[in-house]
């Protein structure tokens, strides 16, 4: 089984982004105290445990524990900050992103499949 890898420091979140060049990597910012993001996590780890496309590095950045990179993680890639959001980096740019109810297990499946 595929599993998230915390990101806890800048130095992971860039090393994840250059990475993404030669595997894509999810990443996915996660709050510990909101419901609707404890239901979209629930979703990654179903598709995680399901068939996941195994070329893609998996990564959470738990938001209220690691604010700043988080924050970062906006700022570099030039997603608008939302609270629980998936997004799919290649290259070093995000190519596809969501949040809140639109984070699903198929919805994953269906993106990732073509990744």
């Amino acid at each position: 089984m595929k599993t998230l890898t915390r990101m806890t420091s800048i130095e992971q979140l860039n090393d994840g982004i250059a990475l993404s060049s030669e595997v894509p990597l999810l990443l996915f910012k996660h709050s510990t105290r909101c419901p609707i993001s404890a239901h979209a996590y629930d979703e990654v780890l179903t598709y995680l445990q399901g068939h996941p496309a195994d070329k893609v590095n998996y990564s959470i950045i738990y938001v209220v524990e690691e604010r700043s990179i988080s924050m970062e993680a906006a700022e570099r890639l030039g997603v608008r900050h939302e609270s629980p959001q998936a997004i799919l980096v290649k290259n070093g740019s995000p190519v596809w992103h969501t949040s809140h109810s639109h984070i699903t297990s198929s919805g994953l499946s269906a993106v990732l499949s073509e990744s």
